[in-house]
Protein backbone atom coordinates (compact mmCIF):
# COMPACT_ATOMS: atom_id res chain seq x y z
CA UNK A 1 0.00 0.00 0.00
CA UNK A 2 1.15 3.68 -1.05
CA UNK A 3 2.53 5.94 1.87
CA UNK A 4 0.29 8.89 1.65
CA UNK A 5 3.18 11.66 1.54
CA UNK A 6 6.62 11.70 1.32
CA UNK A 7 9.13 10.69 4.89
CA UNK A 8 9.96 13.91 6.26
CA UNK A 9 12.55 15.91 4.69
CA UNK A 10 12.74 13.26 1.99
CA UNK A 11 9.79 15.89 -0.20
CA UNK A 12 10.80 17.42 -3.47
CA UNK A 13 10.10 20.48 -4.68
CA UNK A 14 6.82 20.85 -5.93
CA UNK A 15 6.16 21.28 -9.51
CA UNK A 16 5.71 25.41 -8.41
CA UNK A 17 9.14 25.98 -7.18
CA UNK A 18 11.34 28.54 -8.59
CA UNK A 19 12.41 28.58 -11.16
CA UNK A 20 8.98 30.10 -12.29
CA UNK A 21 10.16 32.81 -15.14
CA UNK A 22 10.17 30.19 -18.25
CA UNK A 23 6.30 29.58 -17.67
CA UNK A 24 4.96 27.65 -20.50
CA UNK A 25 7.81 29.35 -22.96
CA UNK A 26 10.25 26.52 -22.27
CA UNK A 27 13.33 28.25 -20.50
CA UNK A 28 14.92 26.72 -16.73
CA UNK A 29 12.49 24.38 -15.76
CA UNK A 30 12.19 21.78 -12.88
CA UNK A 31 12.32 17.95 -13.78
CA UNK A 32 8.73 17.68 -12.46
CA UNK A 33 7.82 21.16 -14.34
CA UNK A 34 9.36 19.66 -17.78
CA UNK A 35 7.19 16.91 -17.44
CA UNK A 36 3.83 18.43 -16.31
CA UNK A 37 3.85 21.21 -19.35
CA UNK A 38 4.57 17.82 -21.83
CA UNK A 39 1.27 16.37 -20.34
CA UNK A 40 -0.16 19.78 -20.50
CA UNK A 41 0.90 19.98 -23.91
CA UNK A 42 -0.79 16.48 -25.16
CA UNK A 43 -3.94 17.43 -23.15
CA UNK A 44 -4.04 20.04 -24.60
CA UNK A 45 -4.20 18.99 -28.41
CA UNK A 46 -5.59 15.48 -27.66
CA UNK A 47 -8.89 15.48 -25.61
CA UNK A 48 -8.14 11.70 -25.19
CA UNK A 49 -5.48 11.39 -23.19
CA UNK A 50 -5.98 11.71 -19.58
CA UNK A 51 -3.75 10.99 -15.86
CA UNK A 52 -5.15 8.86 -13.46
CA UNK A 53 -3.59 7.40 -9.75
CA UNK A 54 -3.15 8.62 -6.28
CA UNK A 55 -2.71 12.02 -5.26
CA UNK A 56 -3.66 14.02 -8.83
CA UNK A 57 -5.37 15.87 -7.48
CA UNK A 58 -3.28 18.05 -5.24
CA UNK A 59 -0.28 18.17 -7.74
CA UNK A 60 1.31 14.51 -7.74
CA UNK A 61 3.31 13.92 -4.51
CA UNK A 62 6.13 15.31 -6.48
CA UNK A 63 4.81 18.10 -8.31
CA UNK A 64 4.80 16.40 -11.63
CA UNK A 65 0.85 17.35 -12.06
CA UNK A 66 1.51 20.78 -11.36
CA UNK A 67 1.87 23.72 -13.81
CA UNK A 68 4.97 26.51 -13.79
CA UNK A 69 2.63 28.46 -11.36
CA UNK A 70 2.13 25.62 -9.14
CA UNK A 71 -1.57 25.15 -9.81
CA UNK A 72 -2.66 21.30 -10.11
CA UNK A 73 -3.55 20.33 -13.53
CA UNK A 74 -6.82 19.19 -12.20
CA UNK A 75 -8.21 23.25 -11.84
CA UNK A 76 -7.06 23.08 -15.83
CA UNK A 77 -8.55 19.94 -16.87
CA UNK A 78 -11.17 18.69 -14.56
CA UNK A 79 -11.18 15.80 -12.58
CA UNK A 80 -12.66 13.76 -15.39
CA UNK A 81 -9.12 13.82 -17.30
CA UNK A 82 -6.91 14.15 -14.15
CA UNK A 83 -8.29 11.57 -12.32
CA UNK A 84 -7.95 10.53 -8.45
CA UNK A 85 -8.17 6.81 -7.86
CA UNK A 86 -8.57 4.84 -4.42
CA UNK A 87 -4.88 3.11 -3.51
CA UNK A 88 -4.68 0.29 -5.43
CA UNK A 89 -2.38 -0.08 -7.77
CA UNK A 90 -4.11 -3.13 -9.67
CA UNK A 91 -6.79 -1.28 -10.33
CA UNK A 92 -5.29 1.47 -11.76
CA UNK A 93 -3.68 -0.42 -14.30
CA UNK A 94 -6.39 -2.37 -15.25
CA UNK A 95 -8.64 0.25 -15.61
CA UNK A 96 -5.91 1.97 -17.68
CA UNK A 97 -5.60 -1.01 -19.76
CA UNK A 98 -9.42 -1.24 -20.68
CA UNK A 99 -9.16 2.59 -20.97
CA UNK A 100 -6.52 2.11 -23.64
CA UNK A 101 -8.05 -0.66 -25.76
CA UNK A 102 -11.59 1.52 -25.65
CA UNK A 103 -9.51 4.43 -27.67
CA UNK A 104 -8.41 6.35 -24.55
CA UNK A 105 -4.72 7.38 -24.15
CA UNK A 106 -4.19 7.18 -20.45
CA UNK A 107 -0.89 8.44 -18.38
CA UNK A 108 -1.00 6.56 -15.38
CA UNK A 109 0.66 7.04 -12.32
CA UNK A 110 2.29 4.41 -9.74
CA UNK A 111 3.72 6.83 -7.07
CA UNK A 112 7.45 4.71 -7.37
CA UNK A 113 8.33 1.48 -9.29
CA UNK A 114 7.94 -0.37 -5.14
CA UNK A 115 4.58 -0.03 -5.31
CA UNK A 116 4.05 -0.78 -9.73
CA UNK A 117 4.55 -4.59 -8.11
CA UNK A 118 1.27 -4.43 -6.79
CA UNK A 119 0.00 -4.12 -10.56
CA UNK A 120 2.44 -6.57 -12.28
CA UNK A 121 -0.13 -8.69 -13.65
CA UNK A 122 -1.59 -5.85 -15.12
CA UNK A 123 1.23 -4.14 -16.62
CA UNK A 124 2.93 -7.84 -17.64
CA UNK A 125 0.17 -10.45 -18.81
CA UNK A 126 -2.37 -7.55 -20.00
CA UNK A 127 -0.43 -4.41 -21.42
CA UNK A 128 2.17 -5.99 -23.25
CA UNK A 129 1.14 -9.21 -24.43
CA UNK A 130 -2.46 -8.34 -25.74
CA UNK A 131 -1.15 -6.20 -29.31
CA UNK A 132 0.67 -10.18 -29.64
CA UNK A 133 -2.18 -12.42 -28.06
CA UNK A 134 -4.79 -10.40 -30.68
CA UNK A 135 -2.47 -10.06 -34.23
CA UNK A 136 -2.86 -6.50 -33.38
CA UNK A 137 -6.00 -5.90 -33.49
CA UNK A 138 -5.75 -4.02 -29.73
CA UNK A 139 -3.23 -1.80 -28.98
CA UNK A 140 -2.23 -0.63 -25.22
CA UNK A 141 -1.22 3.10 -25.72
CA UNK A 142 -0.46 3.81 -21.99
CA UNK A 143 2.24 5.48 -20.04
CA UNK A 144 2.83 4.17 -16.49
CA UNK A 145 5.15 6.17 -14.55
CA UNK A 146 7.19 4.67 -12.06
CA UNK A 147 9.82 6.88 -10.77
CA UNK A 148 13.00 4.60 -9.73
CA UNK A 149 15.84 5.08 -7.81
CA UNK A 150 17.19 5.85 -3.70
CA UNK A 151 14.95 8.11 -2.28
CA UNK A 152 16.67 9.77 0.42
CA UNK A 153 15.90 8.15 4.03
CA UNK A 154 12.95 6.04 2.66
CA UNK A 155 14.49 2.61 3.03
CA UNK A 156 13.87 -0.66 1.26
CA UNK A 157 10.20 -0.60 0.30
CA UNK A 158 10.41 3.08 -2.10
CA UNK A 159 14.03 2.80 -2.96
CA UNK A 160 14.46 0.81 -6.08
CA UNK A 161 15.85 0.68 -9.28
CA UNK A 162 13.86 -2.08 -11.39
CA UNK A 163 14.15 -1.09 -14.79
CA UNK A 164 15.93 -4.42 -15.86
CA UNK A 165 12.61 -6.31 -14.57
CA UNK A 166 10.95 -4.73 -17.24
CA UNK A 167 13.42 -4.68 -19.94
CA UNK A 168 12.74 -8.27 -20.09
CA UNK A 169 9.28 -8.06 -21.16
CA UNK A 170 8.25 -8.11 -24.70
CA UNK A 171 6.21 -5.65 -25.70
CA UNK A 172 7.07 -3.26 -23.17
CA UNK A 173 8.90 -0.12 -23.65
CA UNK A 174 11.33 1.43 -21.03
CA UNK A 175 12.41 5.00 -21.00
CA UNK A 176 14.79 6.54 -18.24
CA UNK A 177 14.73 10.53 -18.28
CA UNK A 178 17.78 11.81 -16.68
CA UNK A 179 17.63 15.78 -17.05
CA UNK A 180 14.69 18.07 -17.39
CA UNK A 181 14.96 18.52 -21.08
CA UNK A 182 14.70 14.99 -21.63
CA UNK A 183 11.72 14.52 -18.99
CA UNK A 184 10.02 16.86 -21.39
CA UNK A 185 10.82 15.42 -24.46
CA UNK A 186 10.70 11.55 -23.86
CA UNK A 187 7.37 11.80 -22.51
CA UNK A 188 5.55 13.76 -25.30
CA UNK A 189 7.64 11.07 -27.58
CA UNK A 190 6.23 8.27 -25.13
CA UNK A 191 2.75 9.13 -25.28
CA UNK A 192 2.64 9.95 -29.18
CA UNK A 193 4.06 5.75 -29.40
CA UNK A 194 1.04 4.00 -29.44
CA UNK A 195 2.51 1.25 -27.14
CA UNK A 196 2.40 0.43 -23.38
CA UNK A 197 5.65 2.32 -21.79
CA UNK A 198 7.47 1.81 -18.58
CA UNK A 199 8.14 5.32 -17.81
CA UNK A 200 10.90 5.60 -15.03
CA UNK A 201 11.83 8.91 -14.02
CA UNK A 202 14.56 9.18 -10.91
CA UNK A 203 12.77 10.38 -7.56
CA UNK A 204 15.97 12.59 -6.34
CA UNK A 205 15.64 14.34 -9.61
CA UNK A 206 12.58 16.08 -9.36
CA UNK A 207 13.88 19.32 -8.26
CA UNK A 208 16.97 19.31 -10.53
CA UNK A 209 16.69 22.11 -13.05
CA UNK A 210 17.74 22.34 -16.42
CA UNK A 211 17.03 24.36 -20.12
CA UNK A 212 13.81 22.80 -21.68
CA UNK A 213 12.19 23.63 -25.23
CA UNK A 214 8.73 23.53 -24.77
CA UNK A 215 7.25 20.99 -27.48
CA UNK A 216 10.80 19.65 -28.60
CA UNK A 217 10.28 15.61 -28.47
CA UNK A 218 13.43 13.42 -27.59
CA UNK A 219 13.03 10.00 -29.89
CA UNK A 220 13.03 6.87 -28.07
CA UNK A 221 15.97 4.80 -28.74
CA UNK A 222 18.14 7.48 -29.79
CA UNK A 223 21.26 7.87 -26.98
CA UNK A 224 22.78 11.16 -25.84
CA UNK A 225 27.05 11.61 -25.99
CA UNK A 226 26.71 13.96 -22.36
CA UNK A 227 30.55 13.96 -22.83
CA UNK A 228 32.92 13.15 -25.58
CA UNK A 229 36.08 11.50 -24.88
CA UNK A 230 38.08 8.77 -26.41
CA UNK A 231 40.11 6.78 -23.73
CA UNK A 232 36.92 5.10 -22.12
CA UNK A 233 33.39 4.77 -22.84
CA UNK A 234 31.08 4.86 -19.48
CA UNK A 235 27.33 4.49 -20.31
CA UNK A 236 24.56 4.90 -17.78
CA UNK A 237 21.18 6.37 -17.84
CA UNK A 238 18.81 8.72 -14.76
CA UNK A 239 20.62 9.76 -12.29
CA UNK A 240 23.84 8.23 -12.54
CA UNK A 241 25.10 9.66 -15.44
CA UNK A 242 25.93 12.97 -13.27
CA UNK A 243 27.96 10.36 -11.05
CA UNK A 244 29.67 9.28 -14.61
CA UNK A 245 29.73 13.13 -15.40
CA UNK A 246 31.35 14.02 -11.94
CA UNK A 247 33.61 10.93 -12.47
CA UNK A 248 34.67 11.77 -16.07
CA UNK A 249 36.27 15.35 -14.47
CA UNK A 250 38.19 13.38 -12.33
CA UNK A 251 39.78 11.22 -14.66
CA UNK A 252 40.25 14.25 -17.09
CA UNK A 253 42.79 16.28 -14.60
CA UNK A 254 44.72 12.73 -14.41
CA UNK A 255 45.42 12.88 -18.48
CA UNK A 256 41.81 10.19 -19.14
CA UNK A 257 39.42 11.12 -21.57
CA UNK A 258 36.12 9.41 -20.76
CA UNK A 259 32.71 9.09 -23.15
CA UNK A 260 29.73 9.19 -20.97
CA UNK A 261 26.51 8.12 -22.63
CA UNK A 262 23.02 8.90 -21.39
CA UNK A 263 20.98 5.56 -22.86
CA UNK A 264 17.44 7.85 -22.24
CA UNK A 265 15.95 4.57 -23.21
CA UNK A 266 16.55 1.37 -21.87
CA UNK A 267 14.19 -0.09 -24.79
CA UNK A 268 14.85 -0.09 -27.60
CA UNK A 269 18.33 0.89 -26.26
CA UNK A 270 20.83 2.74 -28.75
CA UNK A 271 22.71 -0.35 -29.37
CA UNK A 272 24.96 1.34 -32.87
CA UNK A 273 25.80 4.42 -30.46
CA UNK A 274 27.63 2.44 -27.63
CA UNK A 275 28.93 -0.06 -30.47
CA UNK A 276 30.74 2.34 -32.03
CA UNK A 277 31.96 4.80 -28.66
CA UNK A 278 33.23 1.37 -27.25
CA UNK A 279 35.47 0.12 -30.47
CA UNK A 280 36.89 3.79 -30.65
CA UNK A 281 37.56 3.78 -27.02
CA UNK A 282 38.52 0.15 -26.33
CA UNK A 283 37.24 -0.21 -23.08
CA UNK A 284 33.35 0.01 -21.24
CA UNK A 285 32.01 0.57 -18.29
CA UNK A 286 28.59 0.14 -17.20
CA UNK A 287 26.99 1.95 -14.59
CA UNK A 288 23.80 2.04 -12.77
CA UNK A 289 22.34 2.33 -9.45
CA UNK A 290 20.22 -0.72 -9.90
CA UNK A 291 21.75 -4.24 -7.96
CA UNK A 292 24.28 -4.89 -10.19
CA UNK A 293 23.34 -8.68 -10.30
CA UNK A 294 21.04 -9.93 -13.39
CA UNK A 295 21.01 -6.04 -14.05
CA UNK A 296 20.36 -4.15 -17.37
CA UNK A 297 23.96 -3.40 -17.40
CA UNK A 298 25.09 -7.09 -18.18
CA UNK A 299 22.73 -7.11 -21.26
CA UNK A 300 25.21 -4.05 -22.65
CA UNK A 301 28.36 -5.73 -21.88
CA UNK A 302 27.45 -8.79 -23.01
CA UNK A 303 26.53 -6.80 -26.48
CA UNK A 304 29.66 -4.85 -26.80
CA UNK A 305 31.57 -8.36 -25.91
CA UNK A 306 30.20 -10.04 -28.71
CA UNK A 307 30.75 -7.58 -31.11
CA UNK A 308 33.76 -5.56 -30.46
CA UNK A 309 37.45 -6.11 -28.85
CA UNK A 310 36.58 -3.78 -26.00
CA UNK A 311 37.74 -5.00 -22.57
CA UNK A 312 34.08 -4.42 -20.71
CA UNK A 313 33.34 -3.96 -17.11
CA UNK A 314 30.25 -3.52 -15.43
CA UNK A 315 29.22 -1.44 -11.60
CA UNK A 316 25.97 -1.71 -9.75
CA UNK A 317 24.70 -1.64 -6.35
CA UNK A 318 25.31 -4.37 -4.36
CA UNK A 319 22.87 -6.59 -3.58
CA UNK A 320 21.62 -5.57 -0.09
CA UNK A 321 18.15 -3.62 0.15
CA UNK A 322 18.52 0.04 0.59
CA UNK A 323 19.01 0.50 4.71
CA UNK A 324 16.92 3.35 6.15
CA UNK A 325 20.41 4.61 7.99
CA UNK A 326 22.55 7.15 6.50
CA UNK A 327 25.42 4.87 6.69
CA UNK A 328 23.77 1.52 5.38
CA UNK A 329 21.96 3.45 3.05
CA UNK A 330 24.93 5.14 1.10
CA UNK A 331 26.55 1.20 0.78
CA UNK A 332 23.72 1.15 -1.70
CA UNK A 333 24.47 4.27 -3.34
CA UNK A 334 26.68 4.38 -6.78
CA UNK A 335 28.56 7.32 -6.42
CA UNK A 336 31.45 9.35 -8.28
CA UNK A 337 34.12 7.93 -6.23
CA UNK A 338 32.75 4.07 -7.03
CA UNK A 339 32.53 5.04 -10.87
CA UNK A 340 36.26 6.52 -10.48
CA UNK A 341 37.63 3.78 -9.19
CA UNK A 342 35.72 1.39 -11.60
CA UNK A 343 37.25 3.38 -14.68
CA UNK A 344 40.99 3.33 -13.29
CA UNK A 345 40.79 -0.35 -13.16
CA UNK A 346 38.77 -0.66 -15.88
CA UNK A 347 42.10 1.24 -17.80
CA UNK A 348 44.67 -0.54 -15.84
CA UNK A 349 43.59 -4.05 -17.58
Amino acid sequence: MSAARPPEGAKAPSGGSEPREAGERGGTLTYSQAAALALSQVMDADPTVVALGEDLGRGGVFGQYRDAEGVPLVKRFGPDRIIDTPISESTIVGAAVGMALAGIKPVVELRVVDFALCAIDEVVNQAAKNRYMFGGQGRVPTVMRMPIGIWSASAAQHSQSLEAWFAHIPGLVVVTPGTPADNHGLLLSAIASGDPVVYMEHKELWPTTGPVTLGEAVPLGKARVARAGSDVTIVSWSRQVQACLDAAEQLAAQGVQAEVIDLRTLWPWDKEAVLNSAAKTGRLLVVHEAIQVAGFGGEIAATVAEHTHAKVARLGAPRIPVGYAPVLEEEARVGPAKVLAAALKLLQR
